[in-house]
C-alpha cells in the first residue's frame, strides 16, 4: 500500500508496527526489532522508534538536546559499533509531551549514519537533510521535507 507523506497528520500520529526494523553497520547488526512504533507527520517519511531490547550494541547518552513542539525534549545517543563510535546516531524522548507517552524510552536511529537500514528486508533511503531522520521505502511517496529550501514547508 502506497502512503503519501502529505496524507499524514499534523500534529504527528504514533502507531505500532509489526514490520521488522533492522540497522547494520560495519558488518554488525545494530538494531533488530519487530516491536517498533512509527511516527507519521505531514511532509515527513516515517520515523521508526525501537525499544532498548531491540538495540544490540551499546549506546551512550551525549550532552545534546533538542525540542520538538509536539513530542518535547529529545535526548541524543552515540552508538558503539565495534571500535567505531557513530556520533549522535539516535535520539529518544525520555519524558515525552502528553499524547506521545508511547515514545518514552524508545530510540530512533538516523538511517544516514549507518551502512544499511531495512524495513521488512527492504533497504531504506534516508530523508534528505538529515534533520528529521525519516525512513523512505518504496511505499512512501512525497515530495518530502528536509532537502535545502524545504524547511519553510
Amino acid at each position: 500500500m502506497v502512503e503519501s507523506v502529505w496524507d499524514y497528520p499534523r500534529p504527528p500520529r504514533v502507531e505500532r508496527t509489526a514490520r521488522r526494523v533492522v540497522v547494520t553497520h560495519a558488518g554488525q547488526v545494530v538494531v533488530d526489532s519487530r516491536d517498533a512504533v512509527r511516527v507519521l507527520e505531514t511532509s515527513h517519511p516515517p520515523v521508526y522508534y525501537v525499544p532498548p531490547a531491540g538495540v544490540l550494541v551499546p549506546v551512550r547518552r551525549v550532552d545534546h538536546e533538542s525540542f520538538c513542539e509536539f513530542k518535547g525534549v529529545a535526548t541524543y545517543w552515540d552508538a558503539v559499533v565495534g571500535d567505531e563510535v557513530v556520533r549522535r546516531a539516535a535520539w529518544s524522548y525520555e519524558q515525552p509531551s502528553p499524547g506521545y507517552e508511547q515514545l518514552a524510552g524508545l530510540l530512533a536511529f538516523y538511517p544516514s549514519k549507518f551502512d544499511r537500514c531495512t524495513v521488512d528486508g527492504e533497504p531504506v533511503t534516508a530523508q534528505p537533510g538529515d534533520f528529521y531522520g525519516g525512513w523512505i521505502t518504496a511505499d512512501i511517496v512525497g515530495p518530502v521535507k528536509g532537502a535545502p529550501d524545504t524547511m519553510g514547508w
